[in-house]
């Protein structure tokens, strides 16, 4: 796509799409959404998209300037996935954790995305609600602004993060998925006490505790770390 996108008031397509639908910015991403996860990357395309919505691609210039801004429009059509149905509670700890594993989870049930979008930064009304809420939540709390901003970004970096690789391994072939678990079986599986003591010793845990995610222990411990910061003493 090149940038010349339709100032926003003028953006209303009136006549149907070839499948019947009204041409919406909405419309657009859900579509995207739904092409990359069956087609990776690659399917964030004019021609793609024009084909998959029954409208001349020339048409999504009247919502996004360039396939970037479709990305970040897709990005943020996560981060709104990911707060949908969430409501405080006024206890800080199980606030951010149900956000982080809000987050964690929309992005691992899009994996194809997640790879796309987790590193984005959308400037998008959910991203913008989702950082106002974090704040929120831990001002509210009593955390001095200083602390609140470098929990906020440790929060949100480690809950991406981990969403990011996780959806890389669920975005795998299943060839290749298959081939990592063989080295657990095969390879550590069959190392000695003599060569590897420690792996020997724990490996029928090392190796369940590897099938999933290490997400929700990590978040755990980073909650106990920021309980630990917490400069007014209070069991919320």
């Amino acid at each position: 796509m090149v940038e010349r996108v339709v100032p926003e008031g003028k953006r209303q397509r009136r006549r149907p799409t070839k499948q019947g639908a009204v041409l919406s910015e909405r419309l657009i991403v859900e579509t995207a959404l739904n092409l990359i996860a069956q087609h990776g990357a690659e399917a964030l395309s004019v021609r793609r998209l024009g084909a998959a919505l029954g409208a001349d691609p020339s048409a999504l210039y009247r919502y996004f300037r360039n396939t970037d801004a479709l990305m970040l429009a897709v990005a943020d059509e996560l981060i709104g996935r990911a707060q949908q149905g969430w409501a405080p509670t006024g206890y800080w700890r199980a606030d951010l954790r149900a956000i982080g594993l809000r987050i964690h989870g929309s992005y691992r049930s899009n994996p194809q995305a997640a790879l796309l979008a987790a590193h984005r930064t959308t400037g998008r009304p959910h991203e913008m609600r989702a950082v106002e809420t974090v704040l929120g939540v831990l001002r509210e709390a009593g955390f001095p602004d200083g602390l609140a901003v470098r929990v906020y970004h440790a929060f949100v970096d480690q809950a991406l993060a981990f969403a990011a690789q996780d959806a890389a391994t669920l975005a795998l072939p299943s060839a290749a998925k298959e081939a990592d678990a063989e080295v657990w079986r095969e390879v550590y599986g069959r190392l000695t006490s003599d060569t590897h003591p420690h792996i020997a010793a724990t490996f029928p845990l090392l190796a369940a505790d590897m099938r999933g995610s290490g997400y929700p222990f990590a978040l755990e411990l980073m909650l106990d770390a920021v309980a630990a910061l917490k400069p007014v003493a209070d069991a919320r």
